[in-house]
């Protein structure tokens, strides 16, 4: 199975600090070594960063470790290749373009037997998360206008995710640069930062960060990941069917799961 990250954040914020634990667990402490990929939305833009090689040997991923990116919203992915070969075009976060913004997806998980309908978009590779994603697109664009609100959209993202779900596994995050949409079937934890900040010491790195040195009292940075990142932390477990909307490390709108 792969493994998830995911940042909303009030203001400009790195996540190397969540990278630097995360990318070991591509071929270091954790099996998944198929690839990995992360973007961080800067405005309408969105710098992408992949490789089908594994984190914990990237040399693209020791420069998004070197490089603090400051963003708001940031999704992040380490394959473990079930569906589809090893490639750049199977690797995670996906990206489309609909209603002048860039979308971006990525997926853990398997569904079986799935077949997504037909519409603008397609896939490039041939995984079942990147067929996911198409079909959730070609969902929205068929049901709304580029006017619609986030609002209008969420329960069309929903029944989507919960269809998917019935064939298999699907925990996602989803973002088109103004919210981030998280959904777990089976693992998924987030955690929410703010003032007074702490220490935070990394499961999977002997590396630890004082949040209160590098935050302003008003910051808010909320992280999602498939297993906690620090072992010092809590976090909140996702249950299964559980879903939040996120925009500006908040929480907008959520469901509590079966």
């Amino acid at each position: 199975m792969c493994e998830l990250l995911g940042m909303s954040a009030n203001v400009p914020t790195d996540v190397v600090f969540s990278f630097t634990g995360l990318m070991q667990r591509g071929g270091r402490t954790g099996p998944h070594r198929d690839g990995w990929g992360i973007g961080f939305y800067e405005g309408k833009g969105l710098r992408l960063f992949q490789d089908p090689q594994a984190s914990a040997e990237s040399e693209i991923a020791r420069l998004v470790q070197r490089y603090p990116i400051k963003s708001e919203t940031v999704i992040g992915h380490i394959r473990q290749a079930n569906v589809g070969a090893v490639s750049l075009a199977n690797t995670h976060p996906f990206v489309r373009e609909m209603w002048g913004r860039n979308w971006c997806f990525a997926h853990n998980g398997q569904l079986a037997g799935f077949t997504p309908l037909d519409g603008v978009y397609q896939t490039v590779g041939d995984t079942d998360s990147e067929a996911a994603f198409c079909d959730l697109l070609n969902r929205l664009r068929s049901s709304c206008t580029q006017t619609c609100t986030v609002a209008q959209l969420l329960p069309v993202i929903v029944a989507a995710c919960e269809e998917y779900r019935s064939k298999g596994v699907f925990n996602c995050l989803l973002s088109n640069g103004d919210w981030l949409f998280s959904y777990c079937t089976t693992k998924l934890a987030h955690i929410t930062r703010r003032a007074p900040f702490g220490p935070a010491t990394l499961k999977d790195a002997d590396v630890s960060v004082d949040f209160q040195a590098e935050t302003t009292p008003n910051d808010i940075v909320t992280v999602l990941a498939t297993e906690p990142l620090t072992d010092n932390e809590k976090w909140h477990l996702y249950q299964p069917g559980e879903w939040i909307l996120w925009r500006a490390g908040e929480i907008v709108a959520q469901s509590h799961g079966d």
